[in-house]
């Protein structure tokens, strides 16, 4: 007698198997922006009277807009598929050397402009330590790192530089349609770095060598040369947010904005997973340091011991690369 048990037959599991693939892809590929969405609900219901009124957006793009110019030349060197953890470093001396230069009597445009000088030379020395020395970009900016904050150090002499001229405080401090500067600048610098990363041949050479170093080279790209312009512009970019950081708080030191590299990382890392390719996208990483403005001004709302943001910082640090990881063994 023939059985007439239900069973599903090969085609309705083989539905059922591709639904719950598709779902899986689809939480890698929209995870950062569904955790986004998240974290500003649940900190609205958490305070509504405060969270997402027109002041506390407003300080929040006002804390988050440095960082969104560091983590935006850290996305260019992670394009290339590199590292650099000077970044932070590189944007504290450019600070420091502006302020010093002012305190030394400098006009306040050409205190800026040595400062994005010395910016652009770290920058160019860690490409050419990565690109033509072949060193490993770890190693390379980690060394790097460390010499740039012995120098600021130099350069401020252990202390704390202020009395900055007003015009100079102005570009961090000052308002335009009562939004602060830095967010402008922020917006106009991201815009400019999406805009060579998407559709010029430098962005493009770019994205080719991050796939793949050897194929970009039998295409004819010059490899070495574009990845020295990686961290040049890297270097660049990251002087203007220490520059940018030094108006804002009317002050220079050494260690400004230390936590700004290990930020910058993770928000490439979490905004990797917006692209099916799991590359670095600046889109991604503005979405990145979104979640973790978000984060960190919605937990000092809430009143959350500082300790306790670091642990789940560091949290959201390893989620990133675990979901970084996860899209690279999709592909």
């Amino acid at each position: 007698m023939t059985s007439t048990d239900n069973q599903k037959s090969p085609t309705t599991t083989s539905i059922v198997v591709g639904h719950a693939s598709n779902a899986g892809r689809w939480m890698l590929q929209g995870g950062t922006i569904v955790a986004l969405v998240l974290l500003v609900l649940f900190f609205f219901l958490m305070r509504p009277d405060v969270f997402l009124t027109f002041v506390n957006v407003k300080n929040i793009l006002y804390q988050v807009s440095i960082l969104a110019i560091i983590a935006g030349a850290q996305t260019v060197v992670m394009v290339v598929g590199d590292f650099d953890l000077s970044v932070g470093a590189t944007s504290a001396l450019a600070g420091a050397t502006a302020g010093a230069a002012m305190l030394g009597g400098w006009p306040v445009p050409a205190a800026i402009a040595l400062a994005l000088i010395v910016g652009l030379l770290i920058g160019l020395l860690n490409g050419v330590l990565v690109a033509y020395l072949n060193l490993s970009a770890f190693i390379a900016t980690l060394a790097m790192m460390t010499s740039v904050v012995g120098l600021a150090f130099l350069v401020t002499q252990g202390t704390t530089l202020f009395n900055f001229p007003a015009e100079f405080n102005e570009l961090g401090q000052g308002k335009l349609l009562e939004i602060p500067l830095p967010v402008y600048f922020a917006i106009v610098i991201s815009v400019i770095l999406w805009f060579v990363l998407r559709y010029t041949t430098l962005g493009r050479r770019w994205h080719a060598i991050g796939g793949s170093v050897e194929v970009s080279r039998l295409s004819g790209v010059n490899v070495r040369r574009a990845r020295l312009l990686a961290f040049t512009i890297a270097g660049f970019v990251s002087a203007i947010g220490g520059i940018l950081l030094a108006a804002r708080l009317g002050s220079a030191s050494a260690v400004q904005g230390e936590d700004n590299m290990m930020f910058s990382v993770a928000a490439v890392f979490l905004g990797m997973t917006i692209l099916r390719s799991g590359a670095a996208n600046l889109v991604g990483t503005m979405v990145g340091v979104a979640i973790i403005g978000v984060m960190s001004n919605g937990l000092n709302i809430l009143g959350v011991n500082a300790y306790v943001q670091q642990v789940v910082t560091g949290i959201i640090i390893i989620a990133a690369v675990t979901l970084s990881s996860l899209k690279h063994r999709e592909r």
